[in-house]
């Protein structure tokens, strides 16, 4: 279980294809601290099983399911990412609880300058548009965010400097994907509805 309260932002130092899947070497001067084989890490909000380190780097194996639905086939070498390790059971909780078990995909639409902070368009396929909430709580490439506004199927969030300049959110564009991880506790509720047989208004 992650937070969304990204460490750093890592560096692919490498990709290597390996059947249908593609193992990537990182380097991340915090995180590969502590890190392990066969520990967890959120690699871009994905959550990423260690199965090689070294002192500077470590390697995560990303599978067909994952690449398909993520952002993670498009990583090039050089490119950075967004790293977080799990949470502990002695950690403050500031972030909220995200498990690096990405949903789908959404697009940023729109970018628009503030005085002292950024405001991020992202629109989400149809069939998520009931997980966005006003002032709810999203994961967007593994940064724990709160959805500032909600329009049909996009919603806004605001980002201040501080993350602009911790996260790869400063790579954003209109465009370009993003990997989304809905509110857990929202999808508890649904599917405990579903199973009910309640039905569930979806815009």
């Amino acid at each position: 279980m992650f937070t969304g309260l990204v460490e750093e932002t890592g560096i692919v130092q490498s990709i290597k294809q390996k059947g249908g899947s593609v193992i990537f070497t990182l380097q991340g001067k915090k995180t590969v601290k502590t890190l392990r084989i066969d520990h967890s890490i959120a690699v871009e909000g994905v959550c990423l099983t260690v199965i090689k380190r070294t002192a500077k780097t470590f390697d995560v194996q990303a599978v067909e399911e994952t690449l398909k639905k993520t952002t993670l086939g498009t990583l090039r070498t050089g490119s950075l990412v967004n790293l977080e390790r799990p949470l502990l059971p002695s950690d403050r909780l500031g972030g909220h609880f995200v498990l690096g078990h990405v949903d789908g995909l959404g697009k940023v639409t729109k970018l628009e300058y503030r005085e002292s902070s950024w405001i991020f368009w992202i629109k989400v396929p149809k069939k998520f548009s009931h997980h966005l909430v006003p002032v709810g709580s999203i994961a967007v490439n593994g940064v724990s965010l709160t959805m500032a506004e909600v329009m049909s199927n996009s919603f806004a969030v605001s980002i201040i400097p501080h993350t602009m300049e911790v996260t790869t959110f400063k790579l954003l564009q209109p465009g370009i994907a993003v990997n989304l991880e809905f509110d857990v506790l929202g999808k508890y509720v649904e599917r405990l509805f579903e199973v009910r047989g309640i039905p569930i208004k979806k815009k």
